[in-house]
């Protein structure tokens, strides 16, 4: 798939890199809509755990895979694998990471510190 469409600028963006992972956030109404990239190899233990602190990921992410392929896996050892296109409803405390040689990109919708209450996402 040609993703180059997907890349482009997006108008009233603001971008961050973190841990090797390109977001760019837009903010609308009382939510904000994200495109997140994750680049070829990225794993969250590997790339992010050491800069955020904690053993899984602890965001719900709530979108749509528009291109690439994930994989997550839960503290209970439950997995489960996206590929492009799909929904995507993904609870915390996780682990994740790109399958194959594209990037994968995540258009996500978060209400920030309310997402998981707002959208239902929690995990027993």
């Amino acid at each position: 798939m040609d993703t180059a469409t997907l890349l482009g600028p997006l108008k009233d963006a603001t971008r961050r890199e973190v841990g090797g992972v390109q977001v760019d956030v837009v903010r609308t109404g009382n939510s904000r809509v994200k495109r997140v990239v994750y680049p070829v190899g990225f794993r969250w233990s590997k790339d992010l755990k050491p800069v955020i602190g904690t053993e899984l990921c602890q965001h719900a992410h709530v979108g749509f895979l528009a291109a690439g392929k994930l994989g997550i896996q839960y503290a209970d050892g439950t997995q489960e694998e996206y590929v492009a296109p799909q929904v995507v409803a993904i609870a915390p405390g996780h682990d994740g990471w790109v399958i194959g040689e594209e990037p994968a990109i995540l258009i996500e919708f978060d209400f920030e510190g309310e997402t998981v209450e707002r959208l239902g996402l929690k995990r027993a």
